[in-house]
């Protein structure tokens, strides 16, 4: 039985024929909402030569808007790629929803990125881009992956390769740009995550492994008493060293063993741990609290008011590696929202 793809495949045999495709030509199927119910199919069919009928070429904002789901905003980016001598080479524009059940590899995110440079291997490009320090394989909301994602990256070839440039500058400035729109795309859907009130941005830095560095970011973002305890911007930084200890002592028990003479934290700009001991008084305590203060953004703001993250800064003191991960803290808001998200 194959009832999902054969409903997809339903609905994207009925908007290649509205659309009048060529017979070669590919439509992308791209679903969200509550895992294990069937599509309602006849509707989406019924509804597709109205769709077809209002597509239009000036904005990509409505189309940003109606991919929405708890998501509070639309998020969309755009750059202007440019050579050295600040040349216009093209452009690429990018939309994305996503707000619950947010970890990569990659998540309930739907991403959709133009461009019209023409340029090859656009795959390469995008596994590059995805991959990338604070980009979408980079960040949590929740800890909870998907069954369904996509990140979907199509040209239009518009804009061919200048003969006064190479191959090689013509792909880096691409490559610089669409970084650049994933990387924001991933910032906005974290900071657009279901009650999400404090974006926090982990650097691990000194690690023996790019992997052990991800994963003590990733620990860190994803502990449930991280998350909260920054959600009530109480500085309980025990809580940041339990979660790093109990993450290198699960992949690594030699390494955690030295760890505790070689690790430094630091929380926005305030070092709390060095030299096998916390580093903690009352005036920093102070201090800690206003910064996560500073860094909160309200659920009442319709967009938000700035783009702030709670910068926490983990050195290993073993390696040359290091990673970038984005997370957010855990609210009753959060709460609430999955607790009925049926009803």
């Amino acid at each position: 039985r194959n009832g999902g793809v054969d409903d997809a495949s339903a609905v994207c045999d009925q908007v290649h024929s509205v659309l009048k495709l060529d017979a070669d030509a590919k439509v992308f199927p791209s679903s969200t909402g509550v895992i294990g119910w069937r599509l309602p199919v006849s509707n989406m069919i019924a509804a597709i030569p109205e769709a077809v009928a209002n597509l239009q070429r000036s904005s990509f904002s409505k189309a940003a808007s109606a991919i929405m789901t708890t998501d509070a905003y639309p998020k969309a980016r755009s750059v202007t790629v440019v050579n050295q001598s600040g040349e216009t080479l093209g452009r690429i524009t990018g939309i994305a929803k996503g707000a619950g059940m947010i970890e990569p590899n990659m998540a309930t995110m739907l991403v959709y990125i133009l461009t019209d440079m023409d340029v090859p291997d656009l795959q390469s490009h995008l596994a590059q881009s995805v991959n990338g320090n604070g980009s979408f394989n980079s960040v949590s909301v929740d800890s909870d992956q998907s069954t369904s994602d996509t990140i979907l990256l199509i040209s239009s070839s518009q804009v061919k390769k200048p003969e006064s440039i190479s191959e090689r500058v013509w792909s880096d400035a691409f490559q610089a740009g669409l970084k650049e729109v994933c990387t924001s795309l991933a910032h906005d859907v974290v900071r657009n995550g279901e009650g999400v009130e404090h974006v926090m941005k982990i650097s691990v830095i000194g690690a023996p492994s790019e992997a052990l560095a991800k994963g003590v970011g990733k620990a860190v973002v994803n502990s449930p008493l991280c998350k909260t305890a920054v959600a009530g911007n109480d500085p309980n930084v025990g809580r940041l060293i339990g979660s790093v200890g109990d993450y290198v002592g699960k992949v690594d028990p030699d390494l955690a063993k030295r760890l505790p003479a070689l690790i430094k934290i630091n929380v926005g700009g305030e070092t709390v741990f060095k030299g096998g001991e916390f580093d903690l008084d009352g005036d920093k305590e102070v201090k800690l609290t206003q910064y996560m203060i500073d860094t909160k953004q309200s659920l009442a703001e319709r967009f938000p008011p700035h783009e702030k993250t709670l910068d926490i800064t983990i050195d290993l003191g073993s390696g040359n590696y290091r990673s970038v991960i984005l997370g957010a803290d855990l609210t009753t808001e959060y709460v609430h929202a999955n607790a009925g998200y049926r009803s």
